[in-house]
């Protein structure tokens, strides 16, 4: 079976500065991971490479099994839904929720392409789906942090996508709304025909059970990667984070010290 994603020997220098050094990672149909790493980690360099908007010093990506490269990355890119909080700055105030959604089948912030009857329906069935069909028709200005959230997320899933990554999504939201939040995407990682799921975070609280691997970044290596069980350790988060850590567990989430 066809890794959903590969990365071999990933390479980005910007000046003397090494970025991210030689990045190895597959992702596998029916996996979702977790990336863990402390700021300046290499995190968001990661994605910014993976969305196309970092090119690589080195190193191969495949999505598929296209390569960048020998293929267009802007079919590519399609392929991989990203939900991003940079993206909210780019949202036209009053554009309704239904609308951000379709624009999410074009690769676009500020929908201007034509849209179809079928768009339309397509964007209410993922606004019921994250569970978002009350707020269809208002503005972008209107929506709670959480609702945002919930609307990028259907907006990524508007092209179909083999992968989606979603990058720190619970940052703003009070604890109620983010136990809401994680609930919702323990559930959509579940769902038959879900996309293979990578949620990018700072804390193990947000981890939950559906996640089945983990990628530890810390200063631009790979310190680990691999299933969440096996991977997730005291001694492991303690190189990630460059600290002495205790990891715990409560029930089926963890806790770190």
């Amino acid at each position: 079976m066809s890794c959903v994603l590969e990365v071999s020997g990933l390479r980005v220098l910007r000046g003397k500065t090494t970025i991210l050094d030689h990045v190895a990672w597959r992702v596998k149909p029916g996996e979702h991971w977790v990336i863990l790493g402390a700021n300046g980690s290499g995190k968001t360099s990661l994605l910014k490479v993976l969305n196309g908007h970092l090119p690589p010093t080195a190193g191969d990506i495949s999505v598929l099994g296209q390569r960048y490269g020998a293929s267009d990355w802007r079919d590519l890119r399609l392929k991989i839904g990203v939900v991003m909080s940079a993206f909210a700055v780019a949202i036209p105030p009053a554009e309704i929720a239904r609308d951000t959604v379709i624009s999410g089948k074009f690769a676009q912030l500020d929908l201007w392409a034509r849209v179809s009857p079928a768009d339309r329906v397509a964007a209410r069935g993922l606004l019921r789906l994250v569970g978002a069909s009350r707020i269809e028709k208002r503005e972008w200005v209107y929506l709670s942090q959480g609702e945002r959230q919930r609307v990028l997320i259907a907006r990524a899933l508007m092209a179909r996508p083999r992968l989606l990554i979603l990058d720190e999504p619970c940052a703003g939201l009070d604890p109620v709304a983010r136990e809401k939040f994680l609930a919702f995407i323990n559930r959509l990682a579940r769902r038959r025909g879900a996309p293979a799921l990578v949620l990018v975070t700072h804390h193990v609280e947000e981890i939950t059970p559906a996640f089945t691997h983990a990628l530890l970044l810390c200063r631009g290596r790979v310190i680990g990667s691999g299933p969440r069980r096996k991977l997730l350790t005291s001694a492991n988060l303690s190189a990630t984070f460059g600290a002495p850590l205790r990891l715990t567990r409560k029930g089926s989430r963890y806790q770190l010290r």
